[in-house]
């Protein structure tokens, strides 16, 4: 799977943005997406995760109701809306592709590019 990550920018705090991820290559349908974001300095954070049928979508505590994922597997399409932009959601997001879990946790295998977030104060 291939997965091409899109809609970063620069939005003053407040504002929203709304990031898109596109697989290509293979169905996406069968997988779990998560959306997962760099600082510059800061390790990797978890931001979100939604299951193959949108069933499941578990968020990060620090976007916890101001992001929303979703997904459209006929599409091929997984869509992250951020709403109520923080100057400390700044950094680079990443979307990832798991397809199996390994001690626990998923594991992500298919990363895209990355699309940067620049929120100013």
């Amino acid at each position: 799977v291939q997965l091409q990550a899109s809609g970063g920018g620069l939005v003053q705090a407040g504002g929203s943005l709304r990031l898109s991820c596109a697989a290509s290559g293979r169905t996406f349908s069968g997988y779990v997406v998560g959306w997962f974001r760099q600082a510059p300095g800061k390790d990797r954070e978890f931001v979100a995760r939604i299951g193959w049928n949108s069933g499941i979508k578990v968020y990060g505590d620090s976007v916890k109701g101001r992001f929303t994922i979703s997904r459209d597997n006929a599409k091929n399409t997984v869509n992250l809306q951020m709403n109520n932009l923080k100057p400390e959601d700044t950094a680079v997001y990443y979307c990832a592709a798991s397809g199996r879990i390994v001690g626990g946790r998923w594991e992500y295998d298919f990363w895209g590019q990355g699309t940067e977030v620049t929120v100013s104060s």
